[in-house]
């Protein structure tokens, strides 16, 4: 059973109004107490916490308003429920009256029975609704922020765990190649297994490494600010990086930055996308044909894309498109090292920018990575016009 308090000092008003919220068929049934001044009807409200209050704005003692202040005073935020009732029909007074926290406004003489109890019945709810939303908000907080704390402790654990092993594990990298140069062997068997242990100790290795670089982005204590960065300066630098790896395989890579030679853009994020595509590329080539790597950008509906495209093994989307940018996940465990953080990192430093990343790859012939950045592009630097691959990194040699 609701409970309704009754504040107005005309005693054949609030008499008025138990008669019109009279149980009928279909009606809840509501209970009533009463107050004829601001002094009783705070009095009233403490002792007896009504669902909902009916206030006169013309008080002996006190305004309605001024009321309606004093008891949102005693009241836990967001769960007092009043309905104003006036003798004007003042729509400034009305408007006032919702604004300071009444849920509804009726003015007397021009409500019914029907009116009065949808009225009284709809503040009732909206104001029930209205303090369910703010436990469930305040329930959600709770579950984020202990999630936070969960994921911020996982994170640390991490980084800390991946920190430490490193030493130890070029500690064991180091002695492992000493015993081989130092140490003889004769049994033929022993060989391979020295081979297996290295191969191990490898992707040991390049897992903490990778590891430690995805929570290193994640533990970035601010965002970094984005400056003009020049494609073509970036793209040698990842060149010179991967020079190595380039050599082995003797691999081809083209640049185009004609149509745009520069981006607004963190520059250590778009070297991070740069290094990872154009390594993946190299580790993920066909063997038997020479490798090329093209990387251009260019403006789409006024947004700046990077492309990277090679010739590469490829990947089938249809079977493994839903898992490209999950950790760990290789498509290619046969070819080269790896640990299937790249993409995974890639893809959260595009995203955490706004940005997305479309691909385009059939197995065997290679794949093309279009990565939307989020930045609006500068104005493209003058330069030769139309489509030009300029092998900018033709040798190896």
């Amino acid at each position: 059973m609701k409970r309704v308090l009754l504040i107005d000092d005309n005693a054949a008003d609030r008499m008025l109004y138990r008669r019109y919220l009279a149980p009928q068929p279909a009606w809840e049934r509501l209970e009533f107490a009463e107050a004829a001044t601001g002094a009783e009807a705070l009095v009233q409200f403490m002792a007896w916490q009504p669902d909902c209050i009916l206030l006169d704005y013309d008080l002996p003692d006190t305004s309605g308003l001024l009321l309606l202040a004093s008891l949102q005073a005693l009241a836990p935020a967001d769960t007092l429920c009043v309905v104003m009732i006036t003798g004007r029909g003042n729509e400034t007074l009305a408007v006032r009256a919702l604004r300071e926290g009444a849920l509804d406004y009726l003015v007397k003489q021009q409500f019914d029975p029907a009116l009065l109890h949808k009225t009284v019945t709809h503040a009732i709810e909206k104001n029930e609704w209205r303090q369910y939303v703010a436990r469930y908000h305040h329930q959600l907080q709770a579950v984020n922020q202990q999630l936070a704390r969960t994921n911020q402790d996982l994170d640390n654990f991490v980084y800390a765990a991946s920190h430490d092993l490193k030493q130890p594990v070029h500690n064991l990298m180091g002695l492992f190649a000493e015993l081989r140069r130092t140490a003889t062997f004769h049994d033929a068997d022993e060989a391979v297994v020295l081979r297996l242990i290295d191969e191990a100790l490898r992707s040991l290795s390049t897992t903490i490494h990778d590891l430690a670089a995805v929570v290193q982005e994640q533990r970035q204590p601010a965002p970094q600010p984005a400056e003009p960065v020049v494609l073509a300066e970036l793209t040698a630098e990842v060149a010179q990086a991967l020079r190595p790896e380039r050599l082995a395989i003797q691999a081809q890579l083209s640049t185009d930055f004609a149509a745009l030679p520069a981006v607004e853009y963190v520059r250590g994020s778009l070297r991070t996308i740069l290094f990872n595509l154009v390594s993946n590329a190299l580790k993920y080539h066909q063997p038997g044909r020479p490798l090329r790597v093209q990387v251009r950008t260019y403006a789409d509906a006024g947004r700046p894309v990077l492309e990277v495209q090679d010739n590469g093994l490829g990947i089938d989307l249809d079977r493994y498109g839903a898992e490209l940018f999950h950790l760990f996940r290789r498509f290619h465990p046969a070819a080269g090292e790896g640990t299937g953080v790249g993409l995974f990192l890639v893809n959260r430093l595009v995203e955490s920018c706004g940005g997305h990343i479309e691909v385009d790859s059939q197995a065997g012939s290679g794949t093309t990575f279009r990565v939307y950045l989020c930045l609006t592009p500068r104005p493209p630097a003058t330069g030769p016009e139309g489509r030009r691959w300029e092998p900018a990194y033709p040798e190896p040699g």
